[in-house]
């Protein structure tokens, strides 16, 4: 009996190990398909990245998938990677709304052949092979973070992000907060408040009215989401506050363009297009087995050059900008 259960035992493991090693990727040996799934569907920014994703698929071959959901949850994403799944792309680019939410998902996508990586917001680094992040985040932290200062000097200023689960913009503000706690310069600077717009134009222009209502004295709001920060300057815009509470933040610099040029605003920006590009040649590359997410693995990325992956799977676009009236016509997005 022992015997037998021992012999039960071992084809079950060889089972497995055979369904395992079926469901493992091969290595292509051309272009492929690659999904791409942003955090919504409605953000003209990721709109922009899919160009970007068009215009290298027309150069090396191969072929962009976009889909997205209306809502930026975590749950409403886990829906689409299972559709991209069954529609047998080859790999998955995602800017996760929660990193760790995601990645039970990716990892069942990972388990069918389907290769996954990530952009602009990165997931769990188990669930992906490497993170395509437009700018290092404490240089956009800093960046932001130096920006407000250059605008208000001191005083209190609130925080409009986009939602609680956001890793890239979590992992911003716990830097502002600890460089603001370490430089005497931002002493006399306080955050009031951190307020969450969950990526709707609506609710940012709510968000950033209440914020104004409820702290009389605010000299500014940081906005580290590119639909939060247009969204909040048109409201303030209509109140009549916007030369009161100075904004600063990400966001598309065409779209804010006009108050950028009053000095009501400022910008933190990079080239989405370029975003977009990049990603798809790192996915290419990671379908091919040119790039492994380690540490030093190096690709070509056409028109960009070469890249090198960092530390933790992290591939950087480049160094962003801060958005200002001298430099504003450079930007073209």
């Amino acid at each position: 009996m022992t015997s037998r259960l021992k012999l039960l035992g071992a084809a079950a493991l060889a089972g497995l190990f055979l369904s395992t090693a079926a469901y493992a990727a091969d290595c292509a040996k051309g272009p492929v398909t690659v999904g791409f799934l942003p955090k919504l569907d409605t953000d003209p920014y990721f709109q922009v990245a899919k160009t970007g994703a068009e215009e290298a698929a027309g150069e090396i071959g191969g072929k962009v998938v976009q889909q997205a959901p209306s809502q930026a949850t975590a749950e409403a994403q886990i829906e689409f990677v299972n559709n991209l799944v069954a529609q047998k792309v080859d790999v998955i680019a995602i800017a996760g709304n929660d990193a760790n939410a995601l990645a039970p998902a990716l990892k069942r996508a990972a388990a069918q052949g389907v290769r996954v990586i990530s952009y602009d917001s990165d997931v769990a680094a188990d669930a992906r092979t490497v993170f395509i992040n437009q700018a290092k985040g404490d240089s956009l932290a800093e960046m932001m973070l130096e920006s407000m200062y250059g605008m208000i000097g001191e005083g209190d200023f609130a925080i409009l992000s986009s939602t609680p689960t956001a890793t890239n913009q979590n992992a911003w503000i716990d830097f502002m907060k600890k460089k603001m706690a370490a430089e005497p310069k931002y002493q006399k600077m306080k955050l009031v408040q951190i307020a969450y717009g969950q990526e709707s134009e609506q609710v940012n222009q709510q968000q950033a009215l209440a914020l104004v209502e409820a702290f009389p004295s605010l000299k500014g709001i940081i906005i580290p989401a590119g639909i939060g920060l247009p969204a909040a300057a048109r409201a303030l815009e209509q109140a009549g506050s916007i030369s009161k509470v100075k904004l600063t933040g990400l966001a598309p610099a065409t779209l804010i363009k006009k108050y950028i040029v009053a000095g009501q605003v400022q910008d933190i920006w990079w080239n989405v297009k370029d975003l977009g590009y990049l990603t798809y040649y790192a996915a290419q590359a990671v379908a091919q087995c040119k790039i492994a997410g380690k540490e030093g693995d190096s690709f070509a990325a056409g028109r960009l050059g070469n890249y090198k992956v960092g530390g933790n799977g992290e591939v950087v676009l480049g160094p962003a900008q801060i958005v200002t009236p001298k430099n504003v016509e450079d930007f073209k997005f």
